[in-house]
């Protein structure tokens, strides 16, 4: 009896440690992941160039450029900010095309006195109209950095820096550590600066190469955990053959705090009162607290084609989104035929899959997305070609599989709830009844037997 007790009490607790081992994975798994890895956009960084171009009686000349190589993530407004820390006691004499947020303490410099003794600087762009003589290529953007695939051209920022106290010569001159860009939030964690080959450049009139005395490269990748606590999107569905509408999820966002008055607004709300950041979203009050929502509506279906109606809403009282971008992967994409009020490309980050595509507004028609009101939205049709070989309504193979808005996964519904086409209702509710039907019937038996 003593063994067969030992061996139950053995059994329990190896139960109970496999148990609390599969709770463990599982709540591991539930976990947002901090990694910076996009599926859709393996290799999207932002890419700092630090190019020494010249030395002086103390130090060097350098253009910094930062290069936004992500494929379909921008900044916008009030744009980047880019901080360092010094590994010796750097000075910053004179600045173009940039400008850094302190000076610091230069009491120790008399007559000269330098742009930033900071030890740790942070540089910001400057505004477009800044006057001529303090520009260089590629500055005074307000940090507004444009995605790869919107616009090359506008998808890089460049500043010229003199830095004093540094060392002459490749070999005594350190280069910078800690490197923080801000986007003009947080999200991005920057790498160590490496020393690679120097920088080559052609002259205007391309008979000529220069190079570089020295350069190093610090690559930054985005996290959406670390942006922000919540989502910033969701999704809603709806299709000609259904009448339900399904929403985004409740609460996709965060929920409404009714303890604390003002943490949304009302939407028949007279006067919104200022927010001191006003890049903080004060969104409408909404079940799904989201800033933004995206509605995918198929609206027709031809004989050879189908079509389909995006309308992108901003509830945020305290954002325009300039620039803005749409990604979404739907199979069909390798089929589009035509998009009437957006500009599109394709995106294809496995060559042999072509299902995903980014979509963007048309400058000076649409691509501002207003905050919220009665002109905080913005839409467009997309006609696709059917594939007969691939092409359903069934199993909610006409939406979306994933959806982006600005760079940032949006919350989508449950499958369990996108809405089916009539017959499929009609044949979920015909079964529902007949079991409820047996069920009685086999009651009736069992009492009438009783």
């Amino acid at each position: 009896m003593a063994n067969l007790l030992l061996f139950i009490t053995r059994s329990f607790f190896k139960l109970c440690s496999f148990s609390l081992s599969i709770l463990f994975l599982i709540s591991c798994s539930s976990f947002p992941s901090t990694e910076a890895y996009d599926p859709l956009d393996p290799n999207g960084n932002i890419t700092i160039k630090w190019d020494i171009m010249s030395w002086t009686s103390d130090g060097y000349v350098a253009v910094v450029t930062i290069y936004n190589f992500q494929q379909y993530r921008h900044i916008q407004a009030p744009g980047w900010k880019l901080g360092w820390t010094w590994a010796k006691k750097e000075v910053i004499w004179s600045m173009m095309g940039g400008e850094t947020t302190e000076q610091g303490d230069c009491s120790r410099f008399k007559g000269n006195i330098p742009h930033c003794c900071n030890k740790h600087p942070t540089v910001v762009d400057l505004l477009p109209g800044t006057p001529y003589n303090q520009q260089i290529a590629n500055c005074c953007k307000g940090g507004v950095l444009n995605s790869w695939t919107q616009d090359p051209a506008t998808a890089a920022s460049s500043f010229q820096l003199s830095v004093g106290q540094s060392g002459t010569t490749n070999k005594t001159v350190r280069v910078p550590v800690n490197f923080t860009l801000k986007a003009p939030g947080p999200g991005y964690t920057c790498g160590p600066a490496k020393i690679v080959k120097p920088s080559r450049f052609v002259t205007p009139d391309g008979r000529r190469e220069t190079q570089a005395m020295m350069t190093w490269n610090v690559t930054c990748t985005y996290s959406q955990f670390l942006a922000q606590e919540a989502p910033s999107c969701c999704v809603s569905f709806s299709s000609f053959y259904n009448d339900t509408i399904v929403p985004c999820s409740k609460c996709a966002c965060g929920c409404q705090n009714t303890s604390q008055p003002g943490s949304c607004v009302e939407s028949k709300a007279s006067h919104i009162a200022p927010v001191v950041n006003s890049y903080t979203p004060l969104v409408r009050c909404t079940s799904h607290m989201c800033p933004v929502r995206v509605h995918w509506h198929i609206k027709l279906n031809y004989k050879e084609y189908w079509r389909v109606k995006i309308t992108i809403t901003n509830f945020n009282y305290n954002m325009n989104y300039t620039q803005w971008s749409l990604v979404v992967q739907h199979p069909n994409f390798d089929n589009l035929t035509q998009s009437f009020s957006f500009n599109y490309k394709s995106i294809t980050p496995y060559t042999a899959i072509n299902d995903t595509a980014m979509l963007w507004g048309i400058k000076f028609y649409n691509d501002m997305l207003l905050e919220a009101g009665p002109l905080g939205n913005v839409q467009s049709e997309l006609l696709f070609r059917k594939d007969k070989a691939t092409f359903t309504f069934e199993e909610g193979w006409a939406f979306p599989r994933r959806i982006y808005f600005n760079g940032d996964n949006c919350v989508m519904p449950t499958p369990n709830v996108y809405p089916g086409l009539p017959n499929a209702s009609s044949h979920q509710l015909t079964s529902a009844l007949g079991l409820l039907v047996t069920l009685l019937a086999a009651m009736a038996l069992l009492f009438g037997h009783a």
